[in-house]
């Protein structure tokens, strides 16, 4: 009897959060894993990574029309059965190439949406999705003047129309904080490591109070699968960048269904229909949730090993069933709590010291990614961290207690400046 032949998945850029899972559960699931990238940039692929790769499809992703051209013709050649978006600065390509190779993936025509914050609003306003009212503007005093014309109250949250991390937000409180943080929004116009153009446009949106958490999901063939509802956790003031996640979060059986209600309008709203998704949503005080906004792709943050964590689902291995056409499997295997938190220098500086990272009962994974003498930033960001440390438990107020406890016992210190 013939052997029947491995399927062939193109990763469009490897070298991401979630490129070694989602490598290590293609070799998993028996599959041949290319990547797509650039030559220059895969010359400093860690091996972990090339170990797991099949071959290699080289492009230019500044250069859109080209890209795809190219890899278009890479996977015919190749016999590419399946299309997988790791980058959500390449999730719009993802989809029209995997259109072109009359492959699953998500609706080409909507797909800028899910990596344009400004297109996505608009597409949230078209459909109906509960999400904050926004303005858009390409610089502050046009912005200003828009707020005004629309009623926009401050406080507002000020942010470009792409880019990740918390990379160019804040939180303004006043039309004369504007300038500032337009500047702040507009001060990154090309995504690293590959010169992708971004669209600097300014978007004013209305500031939600209360909880935040996100809803981490997976499309298969347009029937959306909500895998965790994760409890986030933010810095407070003008800045904002996220210091843990927990998951599951504890929220009763109505708040957790209005969650989710709200992320499978958003994701339907964006024409996703293969792949994973991660849908940002706060909580009004009135209890109503808000789509903040939406990532077409799998979830940073070592989300997805808290969610096998806790759950004992894999994420990455649902992400491949669903671009290859397949039912993905979502049964959870594990009825716990996980939880990571982000070891942050309290400003920026050079890193003297940290103290003893935990161990033993509860922690399951610590790293440093930041050395003493290293240069650090603050905690505006995502990419200002020094290392995390992620602890499993048996409830999710287990989980933050431990994670907590553990966190205050690792002292930072900076150099002292003269």
């Amino acid at each position: 009897m013939p052997t029947k032949p491995r399927q062939k998945v193109l990763l469009l850029e490897a070298d991401v959060a979630a490129g070694g899972d989602l490598l290590a559960a293609a070799a998993g699931l028996g599959l041949d894993a290319y990547v797509a990238t650039h030559k220059e940039l895969y010359a400093h692929y860690r091996p972990e990574l090339t170990d797991l790769i099949t071959g290699t499809a080289f492009t230019d992703f500044a250069d859109p029309a080209r890209a795809l051209d190219d890899l278009t013709g890479f996977c015919r050649d190749t016999g590419i059965d399946g299309i997988v978006p790791c980058w959500e600065f390449l999730t719009p390509l993802a989809a029209r190439l995997a259109a072109a190779l009359d492959l699953p993936g998500h609706r080409p025509g909507p797909a800028p949406a899910g990596r344009n914050k400004r297109l996505m609003a608009e597409a949230f306003a078209a459909h109906g999705v509960p999400a904050p009212q926004t303005v858009t503007a390409p610089d502050p005093d046009a912005l200003a003047r828009r707020i005004a014309a629309t009623g926009l109250t401050y406080p507002l949250v000020v942010k470009p129309a792409e880019n990740a991390a918390s990379i160019g937000v804040s939180v303004v409180r006043s039309a004369a904080e504007l300038p500032a943080a337009a500047r702040r929004a507009q001060s990154q116009r090309h995504k690293l490591p590959h010169g992708i153009a971004l669209d600097t446009t300014l978007l004013a949106q209305e500031h939600v109070d209360g909880p935040e958490f996100s809803v981490e999901t997976v499309v298969a063939d347009g029937t959306v699968h909500h895998l965790a509802v994760t409890e986030k956790f933010t810095t407070a003031g003008t800045r904002r960048a996220e210091l843990g996640h927990t998951v599951p979060a504890a929220l009763p059986p109505q708040a957790r269904a209005a969650v989710c209600a709200a992320a499978t309008g958003a994701v339907t709203a964006l024409g996703l229909r293969h792949g994973l998704a991660h849908t940002e949503v706060k909580v009004a005080p009135t209890g109503r949730p808000k789509v903040i906004e939406v990532g077409a792709r799998p979830p940073g943050d070592l989300i997805m090993r808290l969610v096998h964590e806790a759950l004992g689902i894999d994420m990455a291995r649902a992400h491949l069933q669903a671009v290859l056409g397949e039912r993905p499997d979502v049964t959870p295997r594990r009825n716990a709590a996980a939880a990571i938190r982000f070891l942050t220098a309290p400003e920026a500086g050079t890193l003297r010291w940290v103290g003893r990272l935990p161990h033993g009962d509860h922690v399951v994974a610590t790293q440093l990614t930041k050395m003493p003498g290293d240069a650090v930033g603050g905690p505006d960001d995502n990419l200002s961290r020094i290392g995390h440390l992620i602890v499993r438990a048996g409830t999710p107020a287990e989980a933050n207690a431990a994670a907590d406890a553990a966190l205050a016992a690792v002292p930072v210190e900076l150099a002292t400046r003269w």
